[in-house]
């Protein structure tokens, strides 16, 4: 693999645990001298996600906001570019928790309105503000912004959890699609859409779930948080200056094959 080039700078939303994780250990592992660890809540999860970063050598900023808040979405945008001063990758991760703890426990109808207003409202507005700062930065090679989508949002799945994710998931990955047609070639606007990835959730379905997680995967398995992030860090490679406006979906191979 090609090395990064040096003074690489990554900001991940929603780096506290999971796939945000994953995603902020892979960068700090690849080449990033420098990342912004931003969280909402889960304060010690941040910490100890910047621990783990600090280890591999790369330096580490931590930084809460809500993102449903446009003053915490400023401060966020401000802080990130006063820390890093110029950054060359931008992860979009964060998003609501409606499977797990109290917003479990939601209706349908306010689990869908926590998810627009963060997946969908709060992750736009940012990325606007973020890459307004991008344009006028002009890196070379160029900045990377990166989304996480689903792999199902265009093709449907049934049961609530599909409405409601295939709804705002599907949302960020056209905004994606459609931000990328702007801001390139200054900025390289790509999309991960993950599959079945065994996060907090998956570690406590039952065997419907586990079972329907493995047939649906050509490599009959669950993802895990680092595949999602080996194709964030090859999005956001500043090596590749050709790739904009894709989707790679890591799902281990949608299987098709009757059952």
């Amino acid at each position: 693999m090609t090395r990064w080039p040096n003074q690489q700078t990554a900001v991940v939303t929603g780096g506290s645990s999971g796939i945000g994780r994953a995603i902020a250990i892979a960068l700090a592992d690849a080449g990033v001298d420098s990342l912004l660890v931003h969280y909402c809540r889960n304060q010690s999860g941040a910490e100890e996600t910047a621990k783990l970063v600090r280890e591999r050598g790369c330096e580490a900023s931590l930084i809460a906001a809500d993102l449903r808040q446009s003053q915490d979405r400023q401060r966020l945008v401000d802080t990130a570019f006063e820390t890093l001063k110029e950054i060359t990758v931008w992860v979009n991760n964060a998003g609501a928790d409606v499977l797990t703890g109290e917003s479990a426990e939601l209706s349908f109808e306010d689990k869908l309105r926590l998810l627009m207003e963060v997946d969908v409202f709060g992750t736009i507005a940012l990325s606007r503000m973020v890459v307004e700062r991008m344009l006028e930065q002009q890196v070379s090679p160029p900045s990377s912004m990166i989304f996480i989508g689903w792999d199902q949002a265009q093709q449907g799945m049934e049961s609530e959890a599909g409405q409601m994710f295939g709804t705002t998931k599907g949302a960020i990955m056209a905004y994606a699609a459609n931000l990328a047609q702007e801001v390139a070639p200054i900025v390289r606007v790509n999309t991960v859409a993950p599959g079945w990835i065994r996060t907090s959730w998956g570690e406590e379905a039952g065997d419907r779930w586990n079972d329907r997680a493995k047939a649906q995967s050509l490599m009959n398995r669950w993802g895990h948080p680092d595949d999602v992030a080996k194709a964030v860090v090859y999005l956001a490679d500043p090596n590749n200056t050709f790739l904009a406006a894709q989707t790679i979906a890591v799902n281990g191979g949608w299987n098709r094959k009757p059952r």
